[in-house]
């Protein structure tokens, strides 16, 4: 996710003077007009307006940036032209695919310049469009899918304003026909005029409800893709987007190409002001519509090189710099990254020849160092010499915090973010500038868990920046690291221009050297440096330095570190480390020694004869601290590398964080400074030796921005932990960050972290799980900006109590036997309450795909820079839901990795049978509410070896979702093996003594208590816990996930037990004589044969009728044939004389009502059978199928009469086509005129079914619909339709809403069918968005 938090800013006048000096510090510090600008887009603090200043034509020119991000909006103020007039920005590229339209339809214009567009529209052609072939590609977008939330929310009131102006105009209208109704009739008794009322009554309650329900999905563009005979062209129809109905039309768009090409861009809507680019993929058939998913990435952008000729302050660091826009934030997942946008993004940065990339994005890791992206990264800065800087992470101020991949990746510039007195004063506007300048309190910290620094230089992590357009604003004010990382990278930007402009070969390598080796120390202590990297990058030092060393060669030195004598058991596919890292207390205790491997890397390029083979290097090694590091004295380096022992003593050091270096240096030249550095960090804990387990840290003081670090052993047998904060000696608020981090191999830092503000001097407490023998350290931070402007000092009192149940299992699972778990239990610390609970509220439901598709991505965006096609297999999963339920799909392999896999992308979307998508997702899912129905999880995995993607075709993926509340099983606890069978011997709870073991069995849940449609091989989820809070009330001790410490626990759903009534089976049909059962069976095959017969063809009707005859007198008046018959006339197409056929229709049904004595059905539904009586049941089940048949013979009929009735008024107008024939009732509906005796018909049949049926349900409502619509009552009729739709099951019908259209624009409320014609695109779209 984006590393940077948000502030809104306006810019404003200060006034005064003075300064500050490189490093920041304060100089009788006040501001004026043009160090206030300054202090919005800050340059001092790193030498880069020195640097520009001395050198006017290396402000960025010559070189480009690629910006990871969440996209670039082109049209964002100082994003046009460079300082020596180029385009700012190359390209902008949408790499994750949310923007995509599949553009593969092909039409063609008609005589008059018209195309059929893919959402159904009707679009004019512009005749001055160049298209030789005459192919229109056309495709359509739901505009809202390219939007941000905030944009959305903004549009969504605007637009919700305008309709309720509509629909409180029709309201008002429709109010006013009920009160002219009741005006003329004051007294109304007559059962039509009652209905002519609930019809009025009813427009009223639809148009009330509906704004009640309004949801707007937004507004539906369709895009056309055309090749001109040079490039591809799109044009965008947006007038449902637009206020105006002239304005938004296709034919008005000036038609856009590549942005590559032409740099142009468009507008959406002066409603929306969302810039958009596009381009076009796969010989037209994808179209990618470019929209940025945050204001984060142009606000990035115009730090690093935005252009403001009206006013330098406001510049980026590199205004001559040239940028890409790389969209790795998907719109789709609320920006979140992808590995497909990644994947494409580095395409793009080598295709587009860039010399920077910029990424400031980031994920917490397991293993730093590693993964698919990373592997690709090495590639490009390697092969392709591209400098990779990125944000290291605002998860701080614990240690060992920084995150994947810019700080924990050896190829990136990891950036830290620092504040300046000046960015404190001016973009903060804070009371009290600090006196110098200070990193901010939650940029990450390193080491990495693998021992390297972490950090490698610190920026600015704040600014005032460029934001898109649709913000309405010009800039706003954002801080973090995400900050910091383009400031550095604009500063670098800076270095390539003049690298290039002097002719100096710019090498990632070099550069690196010189930003660590010039950049300005920031605090005093060796151990800032695991904050701040090596310092403040300094350009115009970096400069000179690269001036001075440009004939060295360009190399990294790549450190591999392992123990010797000893495997590192952390690193198990990788056995060495970068640095090395002490942190738990066994470690500190003795010496170790280090075997280090430093091996010199050179570019892909290099000349082997003239590069590798010359290469030696006479290196002097230094230690920090010889007293605890010993190193040998000196090394020769040669291309092939070499290998040296380090030996580490940390006995003799003090609790708490120690850091060390060893380097190398030039001995022929050292004024080069360190050619390679390792980092050496040890954190010596503290024991705690008292019992009860209890450590404290007394009267501790605090300024703004000042951190307490405590390292403690945490003691064997603790599991979790009590701890209180006491805050005394101030007068303004305070506010405290508060983490803990723990590391165990192969786990991601385990971090607990709050943030606490006191408004006056308190104490709170609070819990949270550790692990026993693991070093924990407590990092206790006063806010950078928190008490500024008072003078007191902050006492904090801070004090943990440890607490630990050791159970002999854990995680649990219960095998799906009867047979309980036994559980011992002990505390190794001090008496604790054994108070057990568990609970299963989740169930995981196993599926296999059932079908996958392998293929090789068409285009050049998924062509790695090695040459290599992409391929992606697509898994697709089926599952059906009984009832509504919050689901969440879960693939154990892959998910919660981001960029420690390596695997490169995965991406899931579930929808309906009506291709409706519900929920998209990647590597973290998110659970989502389902209704109930059939659905389809598609999942979608890229990778270029063809191999790795075969052994994923049959993937389990499991769908979790939570259990209602009247589903949850609460499991029980027992003293005795046999007292979930005998049910005594409850085990409830006890005190643990230390010493003394106690045990109780868990019991499997009951059967009968296992949730309904839980199917064998389905696993129960949920929580055990042990302890309890010495502070915890009851209620909290019955949720295990509300006690400090819980475990999982998971039940093994078994086979169904069988049903024991299926074993005795019927005996009825046994006691019919054999013949009789013969004529049966052969007249049901006879039936099933008719039945199976086609009639596509005039032949193969005639072969039907002739059948259905013979069968009619062979077996007279058989309803089940009548009903055959009956299902064959509805089952054709292309009907001729359709008089004639709905004639059939009508004699057929009542061939079917007729064969069914109606009153000896009506005299068995009042009776009431009973259950036990087996005849009875029977007899009942045939009566209801008797009932059936006739509801559905009087259904089909009806609907005969009326389609019959409307054929007629058909060709009755037409006869009298200029004649109005029809006047509009009181009401705005139009009134269908009908003939007596078809009225006579139709009523006496819609009677009758009213007695067999509910005529409001949705399989029989459309006959109650017509019926309503033919007197005009169309009010009436909506509300049967609505109700048909609420009744309905999931998916809907797509009949149901044509039919809900079809009266709505009857009716003339044009506002909303409008909606309702923008809802049919969700709700049945005519394919699956592309992934």
């Amino acid at each position: 996710m984006p590393c940077s938090s948000v502030e809104t800013t306006d810019i404003t006048s200060g006034g005064g003077g003075g300064g500050v000096d490189e490093n920041g510090r304060l100089r009788n510090f006040k501001l004026n007009h043009s160090t206030f600008l300054a202090s919005l887009m800050p340059k001092k603090e790193i030498g880069a307006d020195r640097f520009i200043e001395a050198h006017p034509h290396y402000d960025g020119r010559g070189s480009i940036i690629a910006i990871f991000d969440s996209g670039v909006d082109p049209a964002a103020a100082g994003l046009q032209l460079t300082s020596d007039g180029k385009p700012k920005i190359l390209d902008v590229i949408d790499c994750t695919g949310s923007g995509d339209v599949d553009t593969s339809k092909v039409v063609k214009a008609d005589e008059d310049g018209r195309i059929c567009g893919a959402s159904g529209a009707s679009l004019v052609v512009n005749s001055s469009w160049k298209n030789p072939s005459g192919d229109w590609h056309v495709g359509y977008k739901l505009v809202y899918e390219l939007f941000t939330n905030a944009l959305t929310s903004r549009l969504k009131k605007e637009r919700k304003k305008i309709w309720d102006e509509k629909n409180q105009e029709a309201i008002a209208k429709a109010v006013m026909h009920l009160d002219e109704f009741d005006q003329k009739h004051k007294k109304v008794e007559d059962p039509n005029l009652k209905r002519v009322r609930g019809d009025l009554q009813n427009r009223i309650d639809i148009l009330k409800n509906q704004a009640d329900s309004y949801d707007d999905k937004g507004p539906v563009i369709d895009a056309v893709v055309w090749h001109d005979g040079e490039v591809w062209r799109v044009a965008l129809d947006t007038q449902s987007h637009e206020d105006d109905p002239d304005s938004g039309k296709l034919a008005g768009f000036v038609p856009l190409t590549n942005y590559r090409i032409e740099q142009k861009y468009g507008v959406f809507s002066k409603l929306d002001a969302c810039t958009f680019v596009v381009n076009v993929y796969d010989e037209g058939n994808i179209l990618s519509i470019v929209t940025d998913s945050s204001p984060h990435g142009t606000h990035v952008a115009g730090i690093a090189a935005a252009f403001h000729p009206q006013e330098p302050l406001l510049n980026g660091v590199a205004p001559g710099a040239q940028l890409i826009s790389c969209k790795i934030g998907d719109s789709r997942l609320g920006s979140m990254e992808t590995g497909t946008g990644l994947t494409r993004a580095l395409i793009a940065a080598v295709e587009h020849k860039c010399d920077l990339i910029n990424m400031s994005y980031g994920e917490p890791t397991l293993l730093p160092d590693y993964g698919r992206f990373v592997d690709l990264v090495n590639e490009v800065v390697n092969e392709h010499r591209l400098i990779f800087v990125s944000s290291a992470g605002n998860s701080g101020p614990a240690l060992s915090t920084v995150g994947a991949p810019g700080g924990t990746s050896s190829s990136i510039i990891g950036v830290g973010a620092y504040v300046s007195p000046a960015m404190a004063a001016g973009a903060h506007s804070v009371v009290e500038p600090p006196a110098e300048g200070l990193e901010y309190t939650w940029s990450s910290r390193g080491p990495t868990a693998d021992g390297d620094l972490g950090v490698c230089i610190t920026a600015p992590g704040g600014a005032v920046a460029p934001v898109p357009t649709w913000t309405l604003q010009g800039r706003m004010l954002m801080n973090g690291t995400s900050m910091a990382s383009p400031s550095a990278c604009g500063g670098i930007a800076l270095l390539i221009s003049a690298m290039k402009a002097e002719g100096i070969t710019v090498s990632p390598y070099s550069v690196r050297k010189a930003l660590e080796n010039t950049s300005i120390p920031i605090g005093g202590l060796p151990e800032d440096k695991l904050t701040t990297g090596q310092g403040l990058m300094q350009v115009d030092k970096a400069y000179e330095y690269i001036q001075k060393s440009r004939d060295f060669a360009c190399v990294w030195y790549q450190i591999k570190i392992s123990q010797s004598g000893k495997s590192n058991s952390y690193w198990v596919l990788a056995p060495t480390s970068r640095g090395i890292y002490l942190r738990e207390a066994t470690a500190c205790q003795h010496s170790t020694e280090w075997a280090v491997q430093v091996e010199p890397k050179f570019h892909e390029d290099a000349s082997k004869l003239e590069e590798l083979v010359p290469f030696e290097e006479c290196i002097e090694l230094h230690s920090s601290d010889n007293a605890v590091l010993r190193v040998p004295e000196y090394l020769l380096l040669t291309h092939n590398g070499r290998t040296f022992n380090i030996v580490v003593d940390p006995t003799t050091l003090s609790d708490g964080l120690h850091y060390y270096e060893v380097y190398g240096i030039d001995s022929k030249a050292p004024w080069r400074g360190p050619l390679f550095r390792i980092p050496i960090t040890i954190t010596k804990p503290k024991a705690v030796i008292n019992r009860p387990p209890l450590i404290s840290f007394s009267r501790m003081s605090f300024l703004p921005g000042h951190i307490e670090r405590r390292f403690i052993e945490v003691p064997h047998g603790a599991s979790w932990v009590e701890a209180t904060i006491r805050t005394s000696g101030f007068d303004t608020t305070r506010r405290f960050f508060i983490d803990t981090i723990q590391i165990c191999p192969l786990r991601r830092p385990i971090k607990w972290e709050t943030v606490i503000t006191f408004s006056s001097p308190t104490a709170k407490s609070f819990a949270f799980p550790v692990v026993g023998g693991q070093t924990m350290e407590l990092a206790i931070a006063q806010f950078w900006s928190s008490g500024v402007g008072s003078n007191e000092t902050t006492i904090v009192d801070f004090e943990i109590v440890f607490h630990g149940i050791g159970v002999n299992r854990k995680e649990v699972v219960l095998d799906g036997s009867e047979a309980p778990i036994r559980i011992e239990a002990e505390a190794l610390l001090a008496s604790e309450k054994l108070a057990p609970a568990a609970v299963l509220n989740k169930i995981r439901v196993p599926y296999r795909p059932i079908e996958a598709k392998l293929c090789t991505l068409p285009t050049n965006r998924d062509k790695l820079p090695s040459g290599k096609q992409i391929l992606a297999l697509t898994l697709t999963y089926k599952f059906k839901l009984e009832d509504g339920a919050e689901v969440k799909p879960r693939i154990p392999l892959l998910n919660n990795r981001m960029y420690d896999t390596k695997f490169e992308s995965q991406y899931y979307m579930i929808s309906d049978t009506n291709k409706r998508v519900y929920v998209m997702g990647d590597c973290y899912p998110k659970s989502s509410k389902l209704t109930k129905g059939e659905y389809t999880l598609q999942l979608y995995l890229r990778h270029d070896n063809v191999q790795y993607l075969e052994k994923m075709k049959q993937l389990v993926l499991f769908l979790e979702r939570n259990l209602e509340e009247k589903d949850i099983v609460r499991l029980n606890f027992f003293s005795e093996p046999d007292g979930p069978v005998m049910g005594n011997g409850t085990f409830k709870s006890s005190v643990l003594v230390p010493g003394k073991k106690e045990a109780f069995y868990l019991s499997p849940p009951n059967q009968d208590k296992l949730p309904k449609n839980s199917s064998q091989g389905s696993i129960l989820l949920g929580a055990i816990s042990h302890g309890k809070l010495s502070y915890a009330g009851q209620e909290e001790h019955k949720s295990p996930r509300k006690n400090p410490v819980s475990y999982q626990i998971s039940y093994v759903i078994p086979p169904n037990k069988t049903d024991e009534d299926k074993s005795k089976g019927s005996t009825s049909a046994g006691t019919k004589p054999i013949p009789e059962r013969l004529e049966e069976e052969v007249r049901d095959a006879k039936l099933k044969v008719f039945g199976s017969l086609k009639q596509d063809t005039d032949e193969g009707r005639f072969e039907w009728e002739k059948l259905a005859q013979l069968l009619k007198s062979e077996y007279p008046k058989y309803t089940p044939l009548l009903v055959k018959i009956l299902e064959g006339l509805l089952s054709r197409g292309n009907i001729g004389n359709k008089n004639q056929h709905y004639d059939a229709v009508i004699d057929a049904a009542n061939e079917v009502i007729d064969s069914i004595d109606r009153d000896e059905l009506a005299k068995s539904f009042s009776l009431r059978s009973d259950p036990e009586d087996e005849e009875a049941e029977k007899n009942k089940k045939k009566m209801e199928t008797s009932r059936d048949h006739l509801a559905e013979a009087l259904y089909q009929k009806g609907l005969a009469l009326a389609e019959i009735e409307s054929l007629k008024a058909e060709k009755a107008s037409d006869l009298s086509a200029a004649e109005d024939t029809k006047d509009l009732d009181q009401t705005g509906g139009q009134s269908h005129v009908i003939s007596d005796i078809q009225s006579d018909l139709f009523e006496e049949n819609f009677k009758e079914l009213t007695k067999w049926v509910d005529l409001k349900s949705s399989k029989y409502g459309t006959l109650s619909v017509q019926r309503e619509r033919w007197c005009g009552r169309l009010g009436t009729a909506l509300k049967v339709v609505n109700d048909m739709i609420q009744d309905d099951g999931e998916p809907p019908k797509k009949k149901l809403y044509e039919l809900k259209l079809s009266l709505l624009d009857e009716i003339g409320w044009s506002h909303i069918s409008t909606y309702e014609r923008q809802w049919m695109h969700v709700r049945f779209p005519p394919s699956l968005p592309l992934f």
